[in-house]
């Protein structure tokens, strides 16, 4: 028999905690079509495949970076930085009430093609993804190994109001294609 090194489950609760925190249960998620749910968990997942080690916090502005081939989630500005310091500035981002995330692209990263060539290629692979799933929540992040604790924890948020807003939309189970089909009739965007 092994001994358990932590007989008293210390260090569980604020995991509890923050899983509880972003499971956005009490938030009013909408019913979003797949092309809405299929853009926010691009600019999500982006976002969260960053690096940082702090928890986000909704409604607050944060600043992304990209030195050296990796992007880097900040709560300084670019004016409260220096260039030598931060590398790229890429643009805005801000934490949605529904766990979702929003980008809003610095107009050098809008002209850098090299980088929009970079998005493009991103958003291919997400696309890929979403139709060779089975279905569109099978698509949806699940435990992602290589994130940090926060960018999991928030990418399990993400999954479930996405899920929800699927839910509500009634595309949840339905194939990339045939959640497709749906937009425009009854089960698109009703928010």
């Amino acid at each position: 028999m092994t001994d358990n090194p932590n007989p008293q489950g210390k260090g569980q609760v604020p995991v509890l905690a923050t899983l509880a925190e972003t499971s956005a249960g009490s938030v009013e998620v909408p019913a979003k079509n797949v092309e809405r749910v299929s853009t926010e968990l691009f600019t999500s997942l982006f976002v969260l495949e960053s690096d940082f080690q702090f928890k986000p916090v909704q409604g607050k502005a944060y600043w992304l970076y990209r030195k050296k081939g990796r992007f880097w989630l900040s709560m300084l500005s670019p004016e409260e930085l220096g260039a030598i310091i931060y590398g790229s500035y890429i643009g805005k981002a801000q934490l949605q009430p529904d766990m979702t995330w929003t980008l809003e692209l610095s107009d050098e990263a809008a002209q850098d093609q090299a980088f929009l060539d970079y998005l493009a290629a991103k958003r291919g692979e997400l696309e890929e993804r979403l139709e060779n799933a089975e279905t569109v929540d099978d698509a949806m992040p699940n435990y992602e190994e290589g994130l940090g604790f926060y960018q999991r924890a928030f990418a399990f948020a993400l999954a479930h109001s996405l899920g929800t807003s699927m839910d509500y939309a009634g595309i949840s189970g339905l194939t990339y294609e045939q959640a497709k089909g749906q937009i425009g009739h009854e089960g698109g965007d009703r928010d």
